[in-house]
């Protein structure tokens, strides 16, 4: 299923195949959370190697994550994967590496010279965090919550967020 294929047409669930993008997107926010901040707090990362790391974690958690599937499949379902199967679990699993994304744009921005590179992988955090927050913001909305209960879920994200990079924190480099 190509990213122009709409998940129903390939026999899908339209809402299940985008929850499952989403949770993809929310675990690869976090995991990056955790790597961001101990580089930023390391003090000693360069342009290349926060580059490698941050790629290296949105490709590790994606083939981690087909790797699990695939060998789960066979077990829930009885028989092997079809093309049509790893389609889809490609389609699902993308955001994963898609995550890489804003944290390599800044990356490269500090290379140019735009932003210390500390300040750059503090920036990609916090945008991390304000994702998560975004996240629990729209889904509270789209559950047909009120603007207060939406907030409130969009706060419980970001604490959550927050969490992660406070044990970063609190555990040192």
């Amino acid at each position: 299923m190509s990213e122009s294929t709409p998940p129903e047409a390939a026999g899908y669930d339209r809402a299940a195949v985008l929850g499952e993008r989403l949770k993809e997107r929310i675990y690869a926010s976090l995991t990056l959370l955790a790597v961001l901040v101990g580089l930023a707090q390391g003090g000693h990362a360069t342009h290349k190697g926060a580059t490698v790391a941050v790629a290296a974690t949105a490709i590790g958690l994606w083939l981690a994550t087909l790797v699990a599937d695939m060998q789960a499949h066979p077990v829930v379902h009885g028989s092997r994967p079809t093309l049509h199967d790893i389609r889809h679990e490609l389609f699902t699993s993308s955001p994963l590496l898609t995550s890489a994304i804003g944290p390599l744009l800044l990356t490269a921005v500090s290379a140019l010279g735009a932003v210390d590179l500390t300040t750059a992988l503090w920036i990609a955090a916090g945008s991390e965090v304000a994702t998560l927050a975004l996240w629990g913001f729209v889904g509270g909305r789209r559950a047909g919550a009120g603007a207060l209960h939406a907030t409130v879920t969009s706060a419980l994200n970001a604490a959550i967020g927050l969490g992660v990079v406070s044990v970063k924190l609190l555990a040192g480099h």
